[in-house]
């Protein structure tokens, strides 16, 4: 008897359309690779009669998702709506609740409701795989799952957001500003045409980190208020500067644990051009491990796009296909602990800080003295001046120094006439 494997796809945008047509493209290849045979049986979206780039069967098509349960019998759903409420997790919960297999690439989602979507999957026996949620084809949350399975990991960070790393590398190559980049981001697919925020403000980064953070420390997801900055304020001038100081600028995710606490953060990073993170461009994401006794783990590649996300939404497919429940945080949910959170206001760096002044004598010292009121002291200082315009430039590298003594100090800067724009802030990576 040929039982085949019956799927739904809910949600038929870039990543939804493309993993259809490869579903019905490889058939025979997940067949010798599991032994089973896949069939698509629902497909649901807000358009039957959308142009898509492949073609779909309209027969199987259903504009209300929920329906699908009623009538038809469903061993595994693929969610690629993704919202990180609504529709999005009332289809996935639904799927559980009914003993039905779940993947999706929803990030936002299984950050927001990880935990509990994770302890209904346990609880009705069946998987909720979510590979494709974090640096698109790059298979980090299996390897931290099984390949590093016994190691004890305390750090994990990298690039995270395919986007944001095109937009940067693209603006020291081509020496363009921030907007056209954008614009050509967009153009290509790697940006969103509508509205990009969700990358630009690094919160896409973030939502990665905490299903990294939790998948690599056996913890719950942490609610915890954290440094979250994204790089719509890094202009072509710090870019430039950075470059002349043998640094660049990359957005990094970064979690570990520090002294028994959590700490985790999303931020715009100076790196030195010598170092592997230095040299990770384009849209490239890569994600870096360190743990004992295995030392330091890197794994590279393609992290935007229907092709990369498909290729992990595949390789969850297979994993449920070869068969055996699996824990979707790799421990049982119970055994799942919560941390205590790293404050903050102790995280230290050195830093890199952008004035724009009027060009008067007395204006640097003015600087220098205010840093050095809050312990912050001066390693570099480049001084450009605009004769013409009768203003200048003044880029200082500090010394470490915490995050509450940045703060704080910078907020001083806000009420002097002769600081025309609030400093830009970048913190130097270690």
């Amino acid at each position: 008897m040929n039982k085949f494997t019956n799927i739904a796809i809910v949600g038929l945008g870039q990543i939804g359309n493309y993993l259809y047509n490869e579903l019905n493209n490889k058939k025979k290849e997940i067949e010798i690779k599991t032994g089973k045979k896949i069939k698509i049986v629902a497909i649901s979206a807000k358009n039957k009669n959308k142009k898509r780039k492949f073609k779909i069967d309209k027969k199987i098509f259903y504009s209300d998702p929920l329906i699908i349960f009623k009538s038809k019998k469903i061993d595994i759903l693929f969610e690629s709506i993704g919202q990180s409420d609504g529709i999005s997790k009332k289809i996935v919960e639904t799927a559980l609740k009914n003993k039905v297999n779940v993947i999706t690439p929803n990030k936002a989602l299984i950050a927001k409701h990880g935990d509990y979507l994770a302890k209904l999957a346990e609880k009705n026996n069946v998987n909720l795989e979510f590979e494709a949620s974090v640096a698109g084809g790059i298979p980090i949350l299996r390897a931290i799952k099984e390949g590093l399975a016994t190691n004890k990991i305390n750090k994990v960070y990298g690039i995270l957001n395919g986007t944001t790393n095109y937009i940067l590398t693209e603006m020291e190559k081509t020496g363009e500003n921030f907007d056209k980049v954008l614009k050509k981001a967009q153009l290509l697919g790697y940006a969103e045409p509508g509205n990009p925020k969700l990358d630009l403000n690094g919160f896409d980064a973030f939502a990665k980190i905490r299903i990294l953070s939790a998948l690599s420390f056996n913890t719950k997801i942490s609610k915890n208020r954290c440094i979250m900055e994204g790089i719509e304020n890094i202009r072509l001038d710090d870019i430039k500067i950075a470059s002349q100081l043998g640094l660049r600028v990359k957005l990094l995710g970064i979690s570990e644990i520090i002294n028994g606490q959590l700490f985790e953060t999303v931020h715009p990073c100076l790196v030195s051009k010598n170092t592997y993170i230095g040299n990770v461009n384009g849209v490239m994401n890569a994600v870096i491990t360190e743990g004992k006794p295995v030392g330091e783990s890197i794994l590279q590649g393609e992290g935007a796009g229907p092709g990369p996300t498909s290729s992990s939404l595949l390789s969850d497919l297979l994993s449920i296909l070869r068969g055996k429940t699996k824990y979707p945080f790799g421990i049982p949910s119970n055994k799942r602990k919560s941390i205590k959170s790293f404050n903050n206001d102790n995280y230290t760096n050195s830093l890199y800080l952008r004035f724009e002044v009027n060009d008067k004598q007395g204006v640097l010292l003015l600087i220098t003295n205010r840093l050095a009121k809050f312990k912050i002291s001066v390693k570099r200082i480049i001084q450009t001046p605009d004769k013409k315009n009768k203003k200048a430039t003044i880029v200082i590298i500090t010394h470490k120094t915490t995050e509450i003594n940045a703060k704080s100090c910078l907020s001083i800067f806000k009420k002097n006439k002769n600081i025309l724009k609030f400093p830009i802030l970048i913190r130097l990576y270690n």
